[in-house]
Order: C-alpha cells, then structure tokens, then sequence
C-alpha cells in the first residue's frame, strides 16, 4: 500500500511538472493594444506573388453566323428546344452551346465566345457546327424522331452565312 501511495505522488509529480504551460494572464478586450499599424512579415513565408492570369479573350467579332432551316417536307414540333452545337474539328466535348427555342423557320443565329462551356476557353477554329431539336429539351436524350443538322465544311470564327438544313434523325 505504500508502494502504491509513492507510486500516486510519483506519477502527479511528473504530471504537474510536465504539464508547465505559460498562460498569459487574461486581458479584457477594451484594454486590449491597437493591431499594428504595419504588417508583420516572417521571413520565408511571404505569400507568393500572383501569378499573371492570361486567359484568351477572344474578339467581339468573331462570333458564327448563320441560319437554321427545315428540309423540304420537315415539320418542326412545337414543343421542344433547338441546340446549336459548335465543337472543334475532329469531334471532342462542345465548345460552345445556344439553346434556343423552337421558333418560326427559317431562323438566323450566333454563336460566339458568349456561348463557350468553359469561361476562358478560347473560341478558336476550326470549328464544326450542328444542331438539334431535343423535344424534352434535355441534352443527353437522343430520340429517334429528333431533327439534326451539321454544316457542311468546318467554320472559322467570325464566318457568316452558315446554313443548317434541319432533317429526321434516322439510325
């Protein structure tokens, strides 16, 4: 039992001694000392300088031009949405995308820079056009009776009079 006792006094010692904290005294906020008036810099751990962002901003006129139409017997549905899709030559994710409603035909468009998928990407040729009307107006579906077109040779920003001859999509 005694063993036992010297054992408590032992281990609260060692306790005690190793748990020295300096803990500051307590000071209420309104005698707290004013912030410093100039930053405090540590050596080595300055924040970096920033770094020069260059996004490629295309020009306001390099926008796609053209017009939709029907082939000849095509009825538009009147419910629906028309896609025009511009993706770089050679396929890969779309470019830029408008959504339009399905409106009276023929229809003129534009689709530029204003339209990119990703802010930033820069909206540079050659470029493939087509487009699509979806009738539940979302993208990812593919219905049989969908009406599509695609441009006849690749465009270069800024091109006018493309034409997109809208048909049945037949598989």
């Amino acid at each position: 039992m005694k063993q036992l006792g010297r054992l408590g006094w032992l281990v609260f010692g060692v306790l005690w001694l190793g748990c020295d904290r300096r803990v500051e005294p307590y000071i209420p906020p309104e005698q707290e000392p004013p912030p410093p008036s100039h930053p405090v810099r540590i050596p080595g751990l300055e924040p970096p300088a920033p770094r020069e962002r260059q996004l490629a901003i295309p020009a306001s006129g390099s926008s796609i031009h053209g017009t939709v139409r029907l082939a000849p017997g095509v009825q538009a549905p009147a419910t629906g949405v028309l896609f025009i899709i511009a993706r770089a030559q050679g396929g890969g994710p779309p470019l830029a995308v408008k959504r339009l409603p399905v409106g009276p035909f023929p229809l003129r468009f534009q689709v530029g820079p204003a339209d990119v998928m990703l802010k930033g990407r820069p909206f540079e040729g050659p470029i493939a056009l087509s487009a699509r009307i979806d009738r539940d107006g979302d993208p990812l579906t593919r219905e049989p009776d969908n009406l599509v077109a695609e441009s006849a040779a690749a465009l270069e920003p800024g091109a006018r009079g493309a034409e997109l001859v809208l048909k049945p999509l037949r598989r």
